[in-house]
């Protein structure tokens, strides 16, 4: 059975284990592929970042933060950054973390939420969010530099809460 709870300071390890590979692979985030253990875990558990985690028979298998997509007069739109483990994939996961998201953030009081940067080679994703409501409301061409497929668009998504 799939459970999303906040992370604790001691799931830290698992949640690296997660987001590791995904680093590593740079298929899908705009950040480093050599940071370091710690450097990740400080972004992902940044101040403004509450941290959420997906277990199932208590085995970590998805991490996903929520934020405010931007301070002051913007931050009533929230931003999210979703990984599921691999050997998780194609289970729900990451459907089940953007729904989890989607209460939490109407829970925080945020309006809309708003994904900054989508890699448009990410397909699985993209799906999942536009079943969830979203929209693909702008294009970044050629905004990020794929390992294997060269340099693919970028997708501003969003809805409304």
């Amino acid at each position: 059975m799939l459970t999303i709870r906040s992370a604790l300071n001691e799931d830290r390890d698992a949640i690296w284990s997660i987001l590791e590979p995904v680093i590593r692979a740079g298929e899908t985030y705009a950040v480093a592929q050599e940071m370091s253990c710690d450097d990740v875990l400080a972004w992902w558990f940044t101040a403004d970042h509450q941290v959420f985690l997906a277990e199932e028979d208590r085995r970590v298998i998805g991490t996903y933060f929520l934020r405010a997509n931007q301070k002051g007069r913007g931050a009533h739109v929230a931003n999210c950054g979703y990984v599921t483990a691999s050997f998780a994939s194609g289970k729900g996961v990451a459907n089940a973390m953007c729904v989890h998201s989607l209460d939490q953030a109407r829970r925080s009081g945020f309006k809309a939420m708003q994904f900054n940067f989508v890699v448009s080679t990410n397909e699985r994703a993209v799906r999942v969010w536009q079943r969830n409501g979203f929209e693909i409301v702008g294009r970044l061409p050629a905004a990020f530099d794929h390992p294997s497929a060269g340099l693919v668009d970028a997708y501003v998504m969003h809805r409304f809460l």
